[in-house]
C-alpha cells in the first residue's frame, strides 16, 4: 500500500477508544459487518540462529454473522473473502495486546478491496479484530528435533469491517 494510503488511514483515527480496549477506532466511517471469526493460527516451528521459535505463518478461520451462519473465510496476507466472492487483504496499522494474555492481539487493519469484485466487502477501508480467545504459539515445543513442524493453535475473534461515511 502506498505511504500516502497509510498516512491517509492514520489520520482518519479518533483517538475515542472502544469498550475494553485500547485499539482506536476508525471516524468517518461505517460499521458494515460484524463476524464472528472462530479457526486456527498456524505456527512453524524454525531454527533462529542458536535458539528455536514458533513463527507465524497465518490464520484459517471461518466468520459467522450473528445468526451463526457462514458468512467469509479468513486467511494469510491476511486476507477476507465473503460468501459472495468479494475480498479484502489488510495491512496493521495498530497492534494492542489482548487483555487476555493467551490470546492474539487486537488489530486495526487498513484494507484494500480485490479488483473486480463486488459485493459485501467492496468498498471496505478497514477491519478491526478484537475479543480475541487463544491463537497464542505454544510457550515449548519448538526444538532442534522439531524445526519444520507446524502447529495449529485454535482461536476466536470478533471482526468488525467498515466502509466511509
Amino acid at each position: 500500500m502506498p505511504v500516502t494510503l497509510v498516512l491517509l488511514a492514520l489520520s482518519l483515527l479518533s483517538q475515542t477508544k472502544g469498550p475494553d480496549t485500547d485499539v482506536t477506532l476508525p471516524v468517518h466511517a461505517t460499521l458494515v459487518s460484524q463476524a464472528e471469526g472462530r479457526g486456527v493460527q498456524i505456527y512453524t516451528c524454525k531454527a533462529q540462529g542458536v535458539a528455536f521459535q514458533w513463527m507465524f505463518m497465518g490464520p484459517e478461520a471461518k466468520l459467522f454473522d450473528a445468526a451463526g451462519q457462514p458468512v467469509a473465510t479468513h486467511g494469510a496476507g491476511p486476507s477476507w473473502t465473503w460468501s459472495d466472492g468479494s475480498m479484502i487483504t489488510g495491512k496493521v496499522l495498530q497492534k494492542r495486546e489482548s487483555p487476555d494474555p493467551t490470546s492474539v492481539p487486537w488489530l486495526l487493519l487498513a484494507a484494500t478491496p480485490a479488483a473486480g469484485k463486488p459485493g459485501q466487502l467492496a468498498g471496505i477501508t478497514f477491519v478491526r479484530r478484537s475479543e480475541t480467545k487463544g491463537g497464542v504459539a505454544p510457550a515449548d515445543g519448538c526444538d532442534a528435533g522439531h524445526v519444520g513442524t507446524m502447529t495449529r493453535v485454535p482461536y476466536t475473534a470478533t471482526y468488525e469491517f467498515y466502509r466511509p461515511q
